[in-house]
């Protein structure tokens, strides 16, 4: 006699995880990626991070916080407390909220996201400096960033490249058509101001949501376009909310707007 087929709890184990893999590179504009790492975690979503040796320079010159290998986590923690105005203790970001991150060094190209195999979701290279989107545009593989990408191109997992750089020469430009072509997202540091922005942040916030709309990952960062005249005045004149600024879960559920 054929047992019966076990519950289906037992059956459908859960799967392996499935991060995204989240590339910072040299260009100014590290609270853009503060903002995009923020509302993956408010969303639950899973993280590798990859932080270039040029992205820890910015990183350094931006904010004033390091970010070192073996110290990887606290610095990442330090990163993330911080306001796009440099302001430290603007988001409470607590050990345990990083439990969905690892983090690999940029020089390790025997790490999990240069494989194919390796069961990711898909990349989000933010910001974007003009020297790693013609690496990504010509294949290169000079650091785990480049091949993460080249692997995401190859494997038809999506690809967001927030590049941050004015103004953009024929180079650039034609390397930016190489990517498009080649399936990524190509998605500048272009904030909008519709969504009636008070603060810097805001306008961090909503380059980091367009870029989370891209990978399709629900997010609050900002107040979305209804087709409504007057919703930024509107919303500019509301008095300011607790908490205003801050990203996903109780890092801003006060925030307006769908995800």
């Amino acid at each position: 006699m054929t047992p019966a087929p076990p519950p289906a709890s037992e059956s459908q184990p859960e799967g392996p995880r499935r991060p995204w893999v989240v590339g910072v590179s040299g260009a100014s504009g590290t609270p853009f990626a503060a903002a995009v790492l923020r509302g993956l975690l408010a969303a639950g979503e899973a993280v590798d991070l990859v932080v270039s040796r040029s992205a820890r320079l910015t990183l350094l010159d931006e904010t004033g916080a390091p970010f070192r290998d073996a110290h990887w986590r606290a610095d990442l923690r330090q990163w993330l407390n911080l306001g796009a105005d440099g302001e430290p203790g603007t988001f409470e970001v607590a050990g345990a909220d990083l439990a969905g991150v690892r983090h690999w060094a940029a020089g390790d190209l025997a790490a999990g996201p240069s494989s194919g195999s390796y069961p990711a979701k898909g990349m989000l290279v933010v910001p974007a400096s003009t020297a790693s989107v013609a690496g990504m545009a010509l294949g290169l593989s000079k650091d785990l960033l480049q091949r993460a990408a080249s692997v995401t191109l190859k494997e038809r997992r999506p690809l967001v490249v927030t590049v941050r750089e004015t103004p953009l020469s024929g180079p650039v430009l034609r390397h930016l058509v190489e990517l498009d072509e080649a399936g990524a997202v190509v998605l500048p540091a272009s904030p909008a101001f519709y969504a009636g922005a008070r603060h810097i942040q805001d306008l961090v916030d909503f380059v980091a949501g367009r870029v989370l709309d891209a990978a399709g990952v629900r997010h609050t960062l900002y107040r979305r376009w209804e087709g409504e005249l007057g919703g930024a005045r509107a919303q500019r004149e509301r008095p300011p909310q607790a908490g205003a600024g801050e990203v996903g879960g109780r890092w801003g559920a006060d925030r307006e707007g769908g995800g």
